[in-house]
């Protein structure tokens, strides 16, 4: 019988990236993706995708070594919220209650057991258009039509020293719900997917080959359709950006994607995984072996070795 609690997180909410190339970086996000400064803080900026439907996509900062910073994630409702903080707080890895950034609302801070920071929270302010306002109502702003055209945050994916034990935090204390895994024949596991609504899988934790923790594998943006994957490739090679796979079709999870290195040293994908919905409230988690992984990616392409050693901060 399914446990309906599952569905109390509504999705992955914003994401701070560190950057040792902050003006870079900076030109990467906002003329490359097209994304929308909104505030600017410090040493940090705040940007946005043009359909999110809340007022900051990502935190940029400037950091000596790239990486990731705090996460947040929306739960569905008060009620929600509280059950989660309860969880997480049973769980032994509760921080406490914070002020939110950017029109987030109290948010609570706790770890993963590689201790990646991350908060929860409900309370949020919708971005309200000004100059950018929409033709179409249902829009949160107007399509930028130049680069990238990132249209939202879709998902991240951590690097762990320990996937079975990251992966059971999210799925006992977060209740997300599996869809994919990759078992090794030693029988751990090599990757584990999840996700918290209809969405194929919204965080991801991968086997750290290096050994060390708190690293960050990728964030990926979706764009509309697979040919704006396509001409994104065109636009990095134009503007010099290090393309490393793709574009190309995933077997897992089967989305098309392209992965680059944004000026900082962090990867960015660029993925259409929302083209795979699971509606089954039941759905099966899909798991593949060792022997099955060698294969490649779908259409053949083997996965190259950079996949699996480079993540930020970098490490010898």
């Amino acid at each position: 019988m399914t446990d309906y609690t599952s569905f109390d997180i509504a999705h992955l909410g914003n994401v701070e990236l560190f950057t040792p190339k902050f003006d870079e970086s900076l030109w990467f996000f906002r003329d490359l993706l097209a994304m929308r400064v909104v505030a600017e803080d410090g040493d940090s900026v705040f940007l946005r995708c043009w359909d999110e439907y809340q007022r900051y996509t990502i935190k940029l900062t400037a950091s000596d070594q790239a990486g990731v910073g705090r996460v947040t994630f929306r739960a569905s409702s008060q009620e929600a919220l509280e059950r989660r903080v309860a969880a997480i707080e049973a769980s032994g890895r509760g921080l406490g209650w914070r002020d939110g950034e950017q029109g987030v609302g109290p948010s609570f801070a706790f770890t993963d057991p590689d201790g990646h920071p991350m908060e929860i929270y409900y309370e949020t302010e919708r971005y309200v258009a000004t100059d950018d306002k929409p033709a179409l109502k249902n829009q949160a702003s107007a399509f930028p039509g130049r680069g990238v055209n990132a249209r939202r945050l879709d998902h991240i994916n951590y690097l762990a020293t320990s996937v079975e034990d990251n992966g059971e935090f999210v799925r006992d204390v977060l209740v997300g719900r599996e869809s994919e895994r990759i078992r090794q024949d030693t029988g751990k596991y090599a990757a584990w997917w999840f996700h918290f609504q209809n969405k194929s899988y919204d965080i991801v934790y991968s086997d750290d080959w290096t050994g060390h923790s708190k690293r960050l594998h990728h964030i990926a943006f979706a764009p509309d359709t697979r040919e704006d994957i396509l001409k994104a490739a065109d636009i990095f090679l134009e503007n010099g950006i290090y393309i490393e796979s793709g574009p190309h079709k995933h077997t897992i999870n089967q989305t098309f994607f392209l992965y680059v290195w944004e000026p900082g040293g962090n990867r960015i994908e660029f993925a259409n995984a929302g083209s795979r919905l699971l509606l089954d409230p039941d759905q099966p988690v899909v798991e593949w072996s060792e022997e099955e992984r060698k294969k490649g990616q779908a259409w053949g392409m083997k996965t190259i070795e950079s996949f699996h050693t480079h993540g930020t901060p970098l490490v010898e």
